[in-house]
């Protein structure tokens, strides 16, 4: 519906970005303060490296609960979400550490290159958000549509997956130290 009436009336767009409330927008800056901050190389330590995958996961699974909590539809949406970040981790099993990632053995700490695609994980998991609660806040219904439960929850799922593989490599690399 959203995608529709974006189409139909561009001009809507402007009355749905008014009635955004501000601390979307201030999250929103946050998140992409975050993202920007992996860009740059640094140094972290392995428990950073998991704070950001674990925190996306958290944030997916607070928007499958808050968009389909209330009807009968979690279930679903749980398995689904399950199987898109079981997919994206059989997928990214072999990933490997980001080239240019060393550990350094004397400070237990990973050296990491910049990096694009942390931002662009973030950004695509608050887009769903936004979008299914713009959807659903014009269309209630569509929290118990079958189809459109079970692909948000596997687009949710599939994001958290690639983060956690990325995770999982960076411990791997350090492992092997």
């Amino acid at each position: 519906m959203l995608v529709n009436l974006l189409i139909e009336h561009p001009s809507a767009a402007l009355g749905i970005l008014r009635q955004t409330p501000s601390w979307v927008w201030l999250l929103l800056a946050g998140l992409v303060a975050l993202g920007i901050s992996q860009w740059r190389a640094r140094q972290v330590s392995l428990t950073r490296v998991t704070v950001l995958p674990v925190a996306m996961i958290a944030l997916s699974l607070l928007g499958l609960v808050t968009a389909f909590g209330r009807g009968g539809a979690l279930p679903a949406a749980l398995g689904s979400w399950v199987a898109g970040l079981a997919l994206m981790g059989l997928l990214l099993r072999r990933l490997s550490a980001p080239s240019g990632a060393r550990f350094d053995l004397s400070s237990a700490r990973l050296r990491l290159p910049g990096s694009p695609w942390p931002l662009l994980l973030i950004l695509g998991i608050f887009a769903i958000k936004y979008t299914v609660g713009i959807e659903l806040a014009m269309q209630p219904q569509a929290a118990s549509e079958l189809g459109f439960v079970l692909t948000v929850a596997a687009l949710y799922g599939a994001l958290s997956g690639i983060f956690a593989s990325r995770a999982v490599a960076l411990w791997r690399l350090a492992r092997r130290h």
